[in-house]
């Protein structure tokens, strides 16, 4: 008979196949789906406001039901409640696809934007239930090793089936072409479940949750986010026991200053999300082998960036890393405000990569510095607040710009406001 210190090994190799094969697979639900379903609203003549809502809609539902869901998440079992709320989140994909299909092109963006608030509701369980279960599965001693090789999985999955994805738009006819490549992402949505489906609860004691430990994840899996330049920028995940009440005492200390920064980095940070989609479309023409193109270029610069960030931090600090990272974070406004062609396109992709490579991890680290490690769910519980609230005033307000000032104008400001929160973050951050 096994001994159960025989067993677990053999559940925590099981386990991690499975979290790998997740990510895979969603990563090809991101490369396809997700990728492109802004660009394909933006060709059906959607406004810069209805897609605004594709990342207004997911941070309004964050805002209302995070407290008290993971409160109901105690006393349910992390790992069921990841792989059931992924199904039912994932079918909203399954009802555009067949909004696609059946539904005239009029009523397909009403649709999708209806459907997007929706599914929004099981991708927030969703993603707190994933936090709380990868937690319990993954020993502290592999998590890091874990999401090392989740996110190299993520890149070449999401990388390879962006230019895949990129070809057939071009290649085949429309609607036809949007209807392949969307089916492809359903299909990877419909194996990524299943590998969550298969994970086990392990035997013995559970490992050490440590409250509010960020992941340093790539993969958002509840979320419906816009193309290339903003699916990594809804924010951190962290590890995660229990749920705190808010605490408004926090506001007025240090803490406080360094919310105000992370405001007004998220909200300058979406304030141009909308008008991307439109842009390309519309006023650069391009097409999307050539978008397809430019999103592997952000994503092999993330990937490999991000790789480097532990030395760099290392030599730089976490709060100087932050500050110089948020600078280059703008390129990609800024090139293709002021040269908007391909050439340019290109570089702000690349660019905007490198600097988010390393501005992802410098924002989780820097927040561990300063939140005190006895009161992180108090001190998470807001910046969550902050971050949603951020994204949600930013990509309202974008298209408010944007029809006042142009959509040009309006990429130049929102690229301006960017490179201001780097002078924020060295003041506040």
């Amino acid at each position: 008979m096994q001994t159960t210190s025989a067993i677990a090994p053999s559940i925590h190799r099981k386990n991690y196949f499975h979290l790998y094969g997740d990510i895979f697979w969603w990563g090809i639900l991101a490369g396809s789906m997700i990728a492109f379903l802004g660009i394909y609203m933006a060709r059906l003549g959607a406004s810069s406001f209805q897609l605004s809502v594709l990342t207004a809609g997911p941070a309004v539902i964050n805002l209302l039901i995070s407290l008290p869901a993971g409160k109901w998440l105690e006393k349910h079992s992390f790992i069921r409640v990841t792989f059931l709320t992924s199904i039912y989140h994932r079918l909203g994909y399954v009802l555009i696809l067949l909004g696609m299909i059946f539904f005239a092109d009029h009523l397909q963006t009403p649709l999708i934007l209806w459907i997007t608030v929706v599914m929004s509701v099981p991708g927030t369980i969703l993603m707190i239930a994933f936090n709380a279960m990868f937690a319990e599965i993954v020993s502290p001693e592999m998590r890091a090793t874990v999401v090392g090789k989740r996110n190299a999985f993520l890149a070449v999955s999401m990388t390879t089936t962006s230019l895949i994805s990129g070809q057939l738009l071009d290649q085949i006819i429309s609607p036809l072409n949007y209807q392949i490549v969307f089916g492809i992402g359903i299909l990877g949505a419909i194996v990524s479940s299943y590998h969550l489906g298969k994970i086990l609860p392990l035997t013995g004691p559970k490992p050490q949750m440590q409250n509010g430990k960020p992941i340093l994840d790539h993969a958002r899996p509840g979320r419906l986010s816009l193309p290339f330049f903003t699916r990594y920028i809804p924010g951190i995940r962290f590890l995660t026991r229990g749920v705190t009440m808010l605490r408004p005492d926090l506001l007025r200390s240090d803490f406080g200053g360094f919310l105000g920064a992370m405001f007004f980095f998220y909200a300058s940070l979406n304030l141009v999300v909308p008008l991307f989609p439109s842009y390309q479309v519309d006023k650069m023409g391009l097409s999307d082998s050539v978008i397809s193109i430019g999103s592997a270029f952000f994503q092999i610069a993330v990937f490999i960036t991000s790789m480097r960030l532990g030395a760099v931090s290392d030599r730089f600090g976490h709060h100087r890393v932050m500050v110089y990272s948020s600078l280059g974070f703008a390129a990609f406004p800024l090139f293709i405000g002021f040269l908007p062609n391909i050439p340019s396109y290109m570089a702000g992709a690349t660019i905007g990569g490198i600097g988010w490579g390393f501005l992802g991890g410098a924002i989780a680290n820097r927040l561990m510095e300063r939140v005190p490690e006895n009161d992180r769910p108090a001190h998470m519980a807001l910046f969550n607040i902050t971050l949603n609230l951020g994204v949600l005033i930013g990509s309202l307000l974008g298209p408010v710009v944007g029809d006042f000032t142009g959509l040009r104008t309006a990429l130049l400001i929102g690229a301006g406001l960017r490179l201001l929160s780097g002078l924020v973050f060295w003041r506040w951050g």
